[in-house]
């Protein structure tokens, strides 16, 4: 089966507030929201241009990484809240993983965590050390699951 290229991915959430989510992932990631299609400067000039009424102007967000390596991200609005525990989370690998000593994990770990709690994420459950890793699950502002490790 050699030549098979790995398939392109993007990430979907559903949420309630699409802005809100687009720039906590984008600022917790490193991120940049999308820019906006050739010929408009700004979102606001694209979605004139095409007539979307103001009331659906949130109704979806991108964010991308600006060297290009990881996927984009889509936020799409949707009606209901979250009711259950995410199926799949992201784990943000900040420590510098084995070959870094356990208390330097730490350290970058609840750094990492502090920024993000900074821009609304909650810490959920503490912070966990089991057979010599060290992560912390938290929640983003809508209450999506994911750790730092």
């Amino acid at each position: 089966m050699g030549g098979t290229m790995a398939t392109s991915i993007q990430l979907v959430f559903d949420t309630g507030d699409p802005d809100r989510e687009a720039h906590f992932w984008a600022a917790a990631l490193g991120y940049v929201l999308q820019p906006p299609p050739a010929g408009f400067d700004t979102w606001a000039a694209f979605l004139d241009a095409q007539a979307i009424p103001e009331e659906r102007r949130n109704d979806a967000s991108a964010i991308v990484d600006p060297d290009g390596r990881g996927p984009r991200i889509y936020f799409q609005k949707v009606p209901e809240g979250k009711t259950a525990k995410n199926r799949m989370h992201m784990d943000l690998n900040v420590s510098g993983g084995g070959g870094v000593g356990l208390a330097e994990r730490r350290t970058r770990v609840d750094a990492e965590v502090a920024r993000l709690k900074g821009l609304g994420a909650t810490d959920a459950r503490g912070a966990m050390e089991q057979d010599g890793e060290y992560w912390v699950r938290m929640n983003d502002p809508e209450g999506n699951e994911f750790c730092v490790q």
